[in-house]
């Protein structure tokens, strides 16, 4: 067996959320391995709908052009009711504003993400171990030590923190005895094909025949020929594995003369509905579906998975670069709710498929995830100031702004791994300067708006008050805000006892 020096990071899993948390460390320096029992890469469209918050975050990641180059907006709903189809927008295009960007859910084949985040990776130096499989995982107050089985021979690798984003039978998630709660239908299946078609079947609906509860849907997939079909399962069917099987399957329900071709993927899926009682123990810890898991409805979990690591990556590499750990604690504390939250949602969305209501299958503002909120946990006091539009604990908005007569984006000056702190109004960039910042970990940079004469890394106007309805602000105020872009704190400059607080909690000596 061979002994590898020690990393700072272990990830378990090279799907979306362990990929997301590797970029995050990678790109704060922190050494990271990402090791994967598969023996490569995902195959197939499963989680396919990218919802607006992500989209924010794959920007700040140096992903988004991939992710938009991969996939399109949702096509309309064609509901066939006989030799009728009823066109319904299920999912709303919406008109990108000043404070939200990217409004829309963007449909990509899963496989199409992960190939992006991947991308960004190995851009960054880092790449994924496949055909590494752990099978068991010891830790100390000082570290922990993962066995693994890997294609040259078993490794026993010490990190100082391990992270489990190996799904929902995650080994990491059992081998440190935390319970996940929960049910599993097991008769309730759905069994999901990508594949060709052949016959009359427009790429402009995402289809569904609603045959008495036995539910069929083809939506087709983007920068492919395929349509990824879900096909409800009998409690007692043996689900059809082969082109013709699964062909005879969908002509008897849909009634038309298609063939199936070309199987690139295929899974037969059961709805686990089930959350991590904790998200962390000791030096292990937590992310995507190894922490909770969804039914496919409302495209909420890979989503989910992703926040979870954008949330970890900054707390994880402050920590390792001196902070508190104490910080990792406001890891499950900001996202557990979020998941138990997503999972209701989730859940009832998946339940409204059966009875093809409109209303109950309609998606909108409730799985944007741009409204989730930090604020009253432990790092967004609820004693804070705040704003007419904001409150600390909120997901900071985009804004336009004018740099020397050209428009630039707030969340241009956001992107990277730094602390951004608003400065706005005469006085304010003078009162953030007295803030004493730690000279380890993440820098602070601050944003002058609509403050003369000011020494800041960023001086702007707010020209066409963007940035003042956005913020909600109409007198000095100044705005902390955390690398995963959501606000640490507000204060009025003469006031700011709530940023000088939340610095110290975010950042303080271990």
């Amino acid at each position: 067996m061979n002994d590898n020096t020690k990393l700072d990071v272990l990830i378990v899993g090279g799907g979306p959320a362990g990929t997301t948390l590797g970029i995050e460390l990678r790109r704060r320096g922190i050494d990271v391995r990402i090791v994967d029992k598969a023996s490569s890469g995902f195959a197939g469209s499963r989680a396919k709908g990218i919802q607006p918050r992500t989209l924010e975050i794959m920007e700040d990641l140096g992903a988004l052009d991939d992710i938009l180059d991969g996939g399109s907006l949702y096509p309309r709903m064609g509901i066939h009711a006989g030799p009728l189809v009823v066109p319904w927008a299920m999912i709303k295009v919406n008109k990108p504003s000043e404070r939200v960007p990217y409004p829309s859910t963007w449909l990509i084949p899963q496989h199409r993400t992960d190939r992006a985040l991947h991308h960004r990776l190995e851009e960054l130096g880092g790449r994924i171990d496949y055909q590494c499989e752990v099978y068991d995982l010891e830790q100390d107050e000082n570290g922990v030590t993962v066995e693994i089985s890997t294609p040259t021979g078993d490794e026993a690798v010490r990190a100082k923190f391990v992270v489990g984003a190996d799904g929902g039978s995650s080994v990491v998630r059992k081998s440190v005895g935390i319970a996940f709660e929960g049910t599993t239908d097991e008769e309730d299946r759905m069994l999901i094909v990508d594949a060709v078609v052949e016959g009359d079947l427009s790429r402009k609906y995402w289809h569904i025949w609603p045959v008495g509860g036995k539910f069929v849907g083809a939506c087709p997939l983007p920068d492919s020929n395929l349509f990824q079909w879900m096909i409800k399962l009998d409690p007692d069917e043996t689900p059809p594995t082969t082109a013709e099987a699964i062909t005879g399957r969908v002509r008897a329900r849909t009634k038309k003369k298609l063939r199936l071709t070309d199987i690139a993927w295929q899974s037969v899926f059961r709805p686990n509905i089930r959350i991590a009682a904790k998200y962390r123990k000791g030096r292990v810890l937590l992310v995507g579906d190894a922490a909770h898991v969804h039914p496919p409805a409302g495209a909420q979990g890979l989503n989910t998975g992703v926040q979870d690591s954008y949330n970890l990556g900054w707390k994880l590499a402050g920590v390792l670069q001196g902070a508190s750990d104490t910080l990792l604690d406001s890891y499950e504390a900001e996202r557990q709710p979020v998941a138990a939250t997503v999972l209701g949602l989730a859940t009832k969305k998946y339940d409204a498929i059966a009875t093809m209501s409109p209303a109950a299958l309609a998606r909108g503002k409730d799985e944007y995830q741009l409204a989730v909120t930090y604020n009253g946990g432990p790092l967004a006091s609820s004693a804070n100031a705040s704003t007419s539009t904001l409150a600390a604990g909120d997901r900071a908005p985009d804004a336009r702004l004018d740099r020397d007569g050209t428009t630039t984006r707030l969340f241009e000056l956001f992107r990277g791994t730094h602390f951004p702190a608003i400065a706005y109004g005469p006085g304010a960039p003078e009162a953030l300067a007295s803030i004493e910042w730690p000279t380890f970990g993440a820098e602070l940079r601050t944003i002058a708006i609509d403050a003369s004469n000011a020494t800041a890394d960023d001086v702007v106007s707010d020209i066409d008050r963007s940035f003042r309805s956005a913020y909600g602000v109409s007198r000095p105020t100044a705005f902390l805000v955390r690398p995963d872009g959501y606000i640490a704190a507000i204060a009025l400059v003469d006031e700011l006892e709530p940023i000088t607080a939340v610095v110290s909690t975010m950042t303080s000596m271990s």
